[in-house]
């Protein structure tokens, strides 16, 4: 089916807008996306569909490389996916950053490649971020705590082992 024809369904289907028909229209023009995973006009209508679904993550996601997006919608976005590896694979660009059809896009992917570059470079290096060592010290201060109760327990109860053998 054409782009346009499908786009044309999907438009009758969001205006419907119960939500059997808004599904369908996600369908449709998320296929059109993963088709045509360059044509940022499809990822603005993929956007629409998720608005219509009320999710903001989500059409953050598919407005991140547009000239004009949400600051909301865009903050949903990298709180669902925290990593710029993670959003780089959401995004499920295809192609080469020279590739994007703005500057804009070409930009943006250009920050996020590089943030994802610095991020497995931590990771490789064993650099500790900020979340990951807030992570670490709950884990260890959780383990120590468990340790330190299990040892008191012992000892009160062999305490009151030899308490009893003794009276």
């Amino acid at each position: 089916m054409p782009v346009e024809l499908t786009l044309r369904k999907a438009a009758e289907e969001l205006q419907r807008g119960d939500l059997a028909s808004v599904l369908r229209a996600r369908q449709r023009v998320a296929g059109l996306v993963g088709t045509y995973p360059q044509r940022l006009d499809l990822r603005e209508r993929l956007a629409e569909v998720y608005r219509t679904l009320g999710q903001p993550a989500q059409a953050g996601r598919w407005t991140y490389l547009s000239e004009d997006r949400d600051p909301d919608e865009l903050l949903a976005f990298e709180r669902a996916y925290r990593r710029a590896d993670a959003r780089l694979v959401a995004l499920s660009w295809q192609g080469r950053v020279d590739e994007a059809p703005t500057e804009t896009a070409r930009t943006r992917l250009a920050s996020l490649y590089q943030e994802a570059r610095v991020e497995l470079q931590q990771d490789l290096d064993g650099t500790p971020n900020e979340e990951t060592s807030w992570g670490a010290c709950l884990i260890v201060m959780a383990g120590g705590t468990f340790v330190l109760v299990c040892f008191l327990l012992g000892i009160v109860t062999l305490v009151q082992f030899l308490w009893k053998l003794v009276s």
